[in-house]
């Protein structure tokens, strides 16, 4: 059975859409993930553009502007509807932690 695109987010997809709720080149996204996580989640260059390119193609999120190689990019409604719906599943994972963990900790 083929896994649905984008069903669930990875970390690196996560950051970048995060980070794209305001018009952003790629370099920039590389560093706002680094600031952003204290260096926890750092993406490779090759991979951030790949990740771009599939998100411009999904309209997951547009360009809006092409200064030469300098692309910026902006989250769609599409792209956050994906990140909410990412988030709504961690936070329910979370949940889930908590729970279990609460009631270990009665025992």
């Amino acid at each position: 059975m083929a896994r649905e695109k984008f069903k669930t987010l990875t970390e690196q997809m996560f950051y970048i859409l995060l980070c794209l709720q305001e018009e952003c080149r790629g370099m920039d996204i590389l560093e706002m993930v680094r600031t952003l996580t204290d260096g926890r989640v750092t993406i490779g260059s090759g991979t951030l553009y790949d990740l771009l390119e599939l998100f411009v193609k999904e309209e997951v999120i547009r360009e809006t502007k092409a200064e030469g190689r300098r692309r910026s990019y902006i989250i769609t409604e599409k792209g956050q509807q994906m990140l909410d719906k990412e988030y709504q599943r961690l936070q329910a994972q979370t949940a889930d932690y908590d729970r279990i963990r609460r009631k270990g900790a009665q025992s």
